[in-house]
């Protein structure tokens, strides 16, 4: 019996639910975000947001770190490995009500036709949505030869759109996921129903859909942590034991989100009772996380460097290869024997093609590595891959500094004067959202372009010393939360650690000099160092972080009687002014350029040498300008 074709009725209501979403993503995005929120605790509907949204920003810093800890960061931040899990997880559900193999893709497919602009469909989402939709494709096609040759494809689609996509970690990510899938996902489920299911034939309904689960949840773990090591130089000792505990639950909660977010579209449908079904799965998923995550020894850090990485996933290539014919056991060709269906070829992959799709994955994920930008005067524009990338802007007279972590939300530092083009320096890095931005002082040099950031870009968080009634209004006015910080405070991105130095709580009063209470931030990233200095002049305020790599000098280069004795005590190797051509006030001055210059202390000015770009990787810096 053939398999009925997509009608093309169908097809149009595919096309038109992808439409209508993309066309009303606003409304239906915040009318989502309410629904998740109803009749929850507040740490199940954060969670319910990131699960289904991607909308991390508000979950607590506590249960950030325990997900990512124990290697659950991936539920709650919206990725081609997300969309594909979850998509192939809806297979069941649909076989059960009766729908037909090719008709249940394309129901598929439509599923995350709508998911794609309910989570924002912007770059990131699009990418995350064309690579897992593609996935399914390549997952259900015929032959696994056919579905390794589709995920090739896919990933030459998801290139073709942006070519940065290449130097993602969330791209790579997915792509080693789904691969690993492909390749080690069915023997490993053949060796879990011979485990477990003895020598009966056949095993179906739910402990098929357990083994499935089990066996793609081990693969896209052993596939990725390879890549996860070598980017973030970590490893979860425990991710494996967390992402199988956390299986049972990963399923409902998504689709219970999903109704949920659904039902917020229509007038009158309340949430509420499948929010208080999902809580308790969201509070299981949490309590996993905290459990798995929260040992000393749950997160290592390791260095596994290029070489590392080519060997472990030559191993995990050979595996792939050789686990077949390892598990080919008299019991287990009793479960697979099954007599072909006239004119069907064997599904199975021959070792020459496995090694030859093995190698050509592996060829493809080198050459991604690479793509990351490497030395030259060229002004790099991909954020480097699992390092640190920090861009001087050149903004006018004014500052504006944005720090790129890899596996966390940017954060910027000022926002240069109004009309200084801060937002058009951030569509330029690929910026779409700040994880926070620091005002370290009221005044139009650094804190005039807020009002446009905020209409323009979207902000998790702002973050102050002293400001004027009006800053406060334009924040407030935009919806974004604010906080006061000083001296003693650390706010934290992924890796990257900002220590606030200056000013003391003292210093926040009214009246007193905006610039000497102008906020200073120490950033560290891993071995790396960095001073901010704002306009806090050294010879205002007791500065003693010990050595760093990179000085932000004060106020824009103006005379520091205590810059001499700051550049004594911390030694740096690179100095960034950031200044104006032609400013009126004489920015940098002689005086100050001459102290740098007696310290040996490189020196680089945003007047001329446009933006600065310090690109921080394993155990070294590369600085490029020109932007």
């Amino acid at each position: 019996m053939r398999t009925p074709h997509p009608s093309p009725p169908l097809l149009a209501g595919v096309v038109a639910i992808a439409l209508l979403a993309f066309l009303h993503t606003d409304e239906i995005r915040a009318r989502a975000t309410a629904a998740l929120g109803e009749g929850m605790p507040r740490r199940e509907a954060e969670l319910a947001r990131g699960f289904v949204l991607g909308q991390d920003e508000r979950i607590d810093p506590r249960t950030v770190e325990d997900f990512r800890r124990a290697g659950l960061s991936h539920l709650v931040a919206v990725s081609g490995q997300n969309v594909a899990l979850l998509a192939l997880l809806a297979m069941p559900f649909l076989a059960a009500l009766g729908i037909p193999l090719r008709m249940r893709l394309v129901w598929v497919l439509a599923l995350i036709a709508a998911y794609v602009p309910l989570a924002g469909a912007g770059p990131t989402i699009l990418r995350a949505g064309v690579m897992g939709a593609l996935s399914i494709l390549a997952m259900l096609a015929g032959r696994r030869s056919s579905r390794l040759y589709a995920l090739l494809v896919a990933a030459g689609v998801t290139l073709a759109i942006d070519p940065r996509f290449g130097a993602d970690v969330g791209w790579q990510l997915s792509f080693a996921a789904v691969l690993g899938i492909l390749l080690l996902a069915a023997p490993l489920r053949a060796a879990i129903i011979a485990r477990f299911g003895g020598p009966r034939s056949g095993v179906t309904g739910p402990a098929a859909t357990a083994a499935d689960g089990a066996a793609m949840t081990i693969s896209a773990t052993i596939a990725t942590a390879p890549l996860i090591a070598f980017h973030f130089e970590a490893f979860s000792t425990t991710t494996l034991l967390a992402n199988l505990l956390a299986l049972p639950a990963v399923a409902p909660a998504m689709w219970l989100g999903m109704l949920a977010a659904a039902a917020g579209q229509v007038p009158g449908a309340p949430p509420e009772a499948l929010n208080a079904l999902n809580a308790p799965l969201l509070a299981y998923i949490a309590e996993v996380a905290a459990l798995t995550g929260r040992p000393s020894w749950a997160y290592l850090d390791v260095r596994i460097g290029g070489a590392g990485l080519i060997v472990t996933y030559a191993a995990i290539a050979a595996v792939a290869v050789l686990a077949p014919r390892v598990l080919r056991s008299r019991h287990l060709a009793s479960l697979r024997r099954r007599r072909p269906r006239r004119g069907a070829r064997s599904r199975r992959l021959g070792p020459g093609g496995a090694v030859a799709l093995l190698l050509s994955g592996l060829v493809l994920a080198v050459g991604l590595l690479a793509a990351a930008p490497r030395g030259g005067d060229e002004f790099p524009r991909a954020a480097p891959m699992g390092g640190l990338r920090v861009s001087f802007l050149d903004v006018g007279q004014g500052d504006a500094i944005l720090m790129q972590p890899a596996g966390a939300e940017p954060i910027l530092v000022d926002a240069g004067p109004p009309g200084g083009g801060v937002v058009e320096a951030l569509e330029q890095a690929g910026v779409e959202r700040l994880g926070a931005v620091i005002i370290t002082h009221d005044q139009a040099d650094h804190a005039g372009g807020i009002g446009g950031l905020l209409a323009a870009v979207g902000v998790s968080e702002v973050l102050h010393a002293a400001i004027g009634r009006r800053t406060m209004e334009l924040i407030d006015e935009s919806g974004v939360s604010r906080s006061r910080i000083h001296a003693g405070l650390v706010v934290r991105a992924g890796r990257l650690r900002l220590e606030v130095l200056w000013p003391p709580p003292e210093r926040l009063m009214a009246g007193a000099d905006p610039n000497h209470a102008s906020i200073v931030v120490e950033a560290r990233w891993r071995g790396f160092s960095m001073l901010l200095c704002g306009d806090t002049e050294a010879e205002a305020a007791p500065l003693d972080p010990g050595p760093v790599d990179v000085l932000k000098v004060a106020h824009h280069g103006s005379d520091d009687a205590g810059l001499d004795a700051l550049l004594d005590r911390i030694r740096p190797g690179l100095a960034v002014i950031s200044a104006g051509a032609g400013n009126p006030f004489g920015h940098p001055t002689p005086t100050t350029l001459a102290t740098l210059a007696a310290h040996r202390v490189q020196t680089l000015r945003t007047d001329r040498d446009g933006t600065v770009v310090v690109d921080v990787g394993r155990g070294s810096a590369r600085v490029a300008t020109g932007g």
